[in-house]
């Protein structure tokens, strides 16, 4: 296996790249790590844990860029990221068919 070159560069590069991104990242490791636990504390299995982890965290990075539209600040990611892990995929379901009914009615066949 290749080592990673010893040039300081390489580091500052990868540095600032983790501190210009730092609250993306944390934003979905948070909501990760919610929505990872309140599923084993329901009694759900590894199984249903990883998923909803997984998709809370792919929700909660899809938030951020419309957070950003919205002009709230960046660091409203982590706040952003604990509220979707906490509801969990479900219950944001829920909520954005409600949001799309009362925006978007439906067409009466």
């Amino acid at each position: 296996m290749a080592n990673m070159p010893d040039k300081p560069e390489t580091w500052a590069i990868v540095l600032a790249w983790l501190s210009q991104h730092a609250p993306v990242l944390y934003a979905g490791g948070l909501s990760f790590l919610v929505a990872l636990t309140r599923v084993i504390y329901g009694g759900g299995t590894r199984r249903q844990a990883f998923l909803e982890a997984s998709l809370c965290t792919l929700i909660t990075l899809g938030l951020i860029p419309i957070m950003e539209w919205l002009g709230l600040p960046q660091n409203m990611a982590t706040a952003a990221g604990v509220f979707t892990g906490f509801l969990g995929v479900k219950k944001l379901a829920e909520i954005a068919d409600r949001f799309a009914d009362w925006k978007l009615p439906r067409r009466d066949s």
